[in-house]
């Protein structure tokens, strides 16, 4: 970027990532336009664009965006795509690491264009981590990456996953299930409850936010009798959130959490390892799901999917997930406060 970018917060456009350009990131992001979506602009290279909607027969005019003179209106009538140019034509389904720097530079970009404002948000679309860590990418993922260009605070970042009626926090996330006991701490998870709280006041309107701890154990523990992780690591994490002022119950037994009744009492769950709230959240929303970076400087929104390489240039893509992330995002935005 070239000159200062005034900050224009919730009223800047939100940026759309590519992802891997062999996915569906393209394909979706045209589908979500012609379905209605239209507040975004689309990281992409124009031509292929331009291609790709006239094999999917729509009608969609393709303006070419340039960030770099100021902050530009979004155009409903037409995609505002920022362009950019890939080394190698992508192939759909068929991951190319050549490529895998485009992705990585448009990523870093599209995040320091919403840490000053010239984007509201950014909203990701999938990649695939083989073909980054091929072209030299350091970080697990999208979701580290992107903690790292910001500052850094205890428990961050953290996922949140939301869909229809429900927000969850997995507090462990990609690691065997042997493992989640010896890396659940206190600490952890009081600054992920804090993190969340303050997203959940700043982001969604929830004041005082009320924040459900899912326990471990069968019950919870049921006193002991099925393991002391409960009583001994998440209930002073429960104590010390509430004398933040946070609503924090629990640890409550995962089995009776999620049903109509008991969603109504909270705004969202923390759960202890992964499967624990990604079923339930897939099982009552599986299309819209979305995946939303909290602790970061910047909302940045992601659908809830990966690449989808097996359906790559099928044009039987769905955009439900992009679509519900980038509402999100522009909710998000649009409720921003820090006064909380």
């Amino acid at each position: 970027m070239s000159g200062e970018v005034p900050d224009q917060g919730a009223n800047a456009p939100i940026v759309l990532t590519p992802g891997d350009p062999a996915g569906i990131g393209a394909e979706i992001s045209l589908k979500a336009f012609a379905a209605g979506t239209r507040d975004f602009l689309l990281m992409e290279d124009p031509d292929r664009l331009t291609a790709l909607a006239s094999q999917l027969e729509l009608d969609i005019p393709i303006h070419v965006v340039d960030m770099t003179q100021g902050t530009p209106q979004v155009d409903h009538a037409g995609l505002g795509v920022i362009p950019l140019s890939w080394p190698e034509s992508p192939v759909p389904g068929t991951a190319d690491p050549r490529n895998g720097h485009v992705v990585i530079d448009a990523i870093r970009t599209a995040a320091s264009w919403a840490r000053t404002g010239q984007a509201a948000a950014i909203v990701t679309n999938p990649v695939n981590k083989a073909v980054l860590k091929a072209a030299g990418f350091a970080h697990p993922g999208h979701t580290e990456f992107l903690a790292s260009m910001a500052p850094a605070r205890p428990g961050s970042p953290v996922m949140m996953l939301a869909g229809d009626g429900l927000r969850v926090v997995p507090a462990t996330i990609h690691i065997p299930l042997r493992d989640v006991v010896t890396e659940l701490t206190t600490d952890d998870l009081i600054a992920k409850g804090r993190i969340l709280g303050e997203a959940l006041q700043r982001y969604f309107g929830c004041h005082p936010p009320r924040i459900a701890f899912c326990g471990l154990n069968p019950h919870a523990g049921e006193d002991g009798q099925f393991g002391d992780e409960d009583r001994r690591v998440i209930a002073p994490a429960v104590q010390a959130l509430c004398e933040d002022g946070i609503k924090a119950t629990g640890p409550h037994s995962a089995d009776t959490l999620f049903h109509p009744a008991a969603r109504d009492s909270y705004d969202a769950v923390i759960g202890m390892y992964h499967d624990q709230v990604l079923i339930p959240l897939k099982t009552i929303d599986f299309d819209g799901g979305v995946n939303v970076t909290l602790g970061l400087d910047f909302i940045r929104t992601s659908p809830d999917h990966g690449t989808a390489f097996d359906i790559a240039g099928t044009g039987t893509a769905r955009p439900d997930s992009l679509m519900a992330a980038i509402r999100m995002a522009r909710q998000m935005a649009s409720h921003d406060s820090r006064d909380g």
